[in-house]
C-alpha cells in the first residue's frame, strides 16, 4: 500500500438499523453527506441501502477524499457541524439500536 499523503482515501461506514430508526437515521446521514460535499478535498460519495427483509436495513456510506490530509482537516469541521445540529452520533446509534462499522480504506493495485 502506498503511504503517499496525496493518495485517495475512502471512508466506509456500514450500518445495520431497525426499520423504526430509518427516518431519523437518514435525516442525519443525508444532512451530513450534503455538508461533506462542501468541504475541500471531497471528491464523491455514495449512500447505499439494502433491505434485509426482516425488519432491518443495511446502509453503507462511502466518501472519497483526495487525501488523508483533507480528511484530518475535515474532522473538526464536521464535529462542529454535528454540535450545531445537536447530533451525538454514538448516542443516536445506541438509542436507535444501530450497529456500526467504520473505517478508512485506500485503493490497492491488484
Amino acid at each position: 500500500m502506498n503511504s503517499n499523503k496525496s493518495q485517495r482515501v475512502y471512508r466506509v461506514d456500514r450500518f445495520v438499523l431497525p426499520t423504526s430508526a430509518r427516518e431519523e437515521f437518514f435525516e442525519k446521514v443525508l444532512h451530513t453527506q450534503k455538508f461533506l460535499r462542501t468541504l475541500p478535498g471531497f471528491l464523491q460519495d455514495f449512500v447505499l441501502e439494502q433491505s434485509s427483509g426482516n425488519g432491518e436495513f443495511k446502509v453503507v456510506t462511502i466518501v472519497e477524499w483526495d487525501s488523508m490530509e483533507s480528511v484530518e482537516k475535515a474532522k473538526p469541521v464536521v464535529m462542529s457541524m454535528h454540535k450545531e445540529i445537536n447530533l451525538n452520533a454514538q448516542e443516536m446509534f445506541t438509542r436507535l439500536g444501530i450497529k456500526v462499522e467504520q473505517g478508512y480504506y485506500s485503493q490497492i493495485d491488484v
